[in-house]
């Protein structure tokens, strides 16, 4: 056993290993941000749609937190890799590049790491407000329906209703979608599921799974606005 542990230690630190431990984490957070999408927009179907869901979900119990617990190990992962992966490529730059493609990256995936520290304080404040609830009145009685379930729909109302929360909600979104386009043709270029032949329709893939997915997530805190939400 200690021999595999050193020897799956040498991978996961070897540059391959970072590699696919981003790749893998980061189609987990993608897979999580798809479900995350289909129950906020049930909201567009009132309050008891988003209510009941919320409340199934609570009724999952340690499965909820497994999940969560997962979700976070993900993201620590995707961080501290993407982190070791950036340090050892400025190590290297005087080194030529071994693929010329490189010297031409997306101005998206050049600025990752920045994009990626607004995501992670997005992260940080999105749970702490609507999950954790510490500096509001979400989690007390009076964020409950008439049916005594947690009221999401008016926590999403009220929650959208604050100008600079709504602002920073959809500037994070906009970061992490452009941060989107260019991971997802990464995972699929990592995990070898991709060549050159294929490439340019991966790469339209993700640039409009990135485009869904900001319009699906900015819809909300806009629809509130407007009062297509009510």
């Amino acid at each position: 056993m200690p021999a595999f542990l050193s020897a799956l230690t040498r991978f996961c630190l070897s540059s391959i290993g970072k590699k696919i431990l981003v790749a893998l984490s980061g189609a987990a957070m993608m897979g999580f941000l798809i479900g995350h999408l289909s129950g906020n927009l049930l909201a567009y179907g009132g309050p008891d749609a988003i209510n009941s869901y919320a409340e199934w979900l609570h009724s999952l119990g340690k499965l909820l937190w497994i999940a969560r617990l997962g979700l976070i190990g993900a993201v620590v992962v995707h961080i501290v890799f993407t982190i070791l992966l950036v340090i050892e490529n400025r190590m290297a730059r005087d080194q030529a590049y071994a693929y010329p493609a490189t010297v031409g990256a997306s101005k998206a995936s050049r600025t990752m790491i920045y994009s990626g520290a607004v995501i992670l304080a997005f992260l940080l404040f999105h749970l702490s407000h609507f999950t954790v609830t510490i500096f509001n009145e979400f989690g007390t009685d009076k964020y409950l329906d008439a049916e005594g379930r947690r009221d999401v729909y008016r926590m999403l109302k009220d929650g959208f209703g604050v100008p600079w929360v709504s602002f920073f909600y959809i500037l994070a979104v906009g970061l992490l979608c452009m941060h989107l386009s260019h991971g997802f043709a990464s995972v699929f270029q990592t995990l070898g599921l991709s060549s050159n032949r294929f490439r340019p329709v991966v790469e339209t893939g993700g640039y409009i799974f990135s485009i869904v997915l900001f319009i699906g997530y900015a819809s909300i805190p806009v629809a509130f606005w407007f009062g297509i939400l009510n």
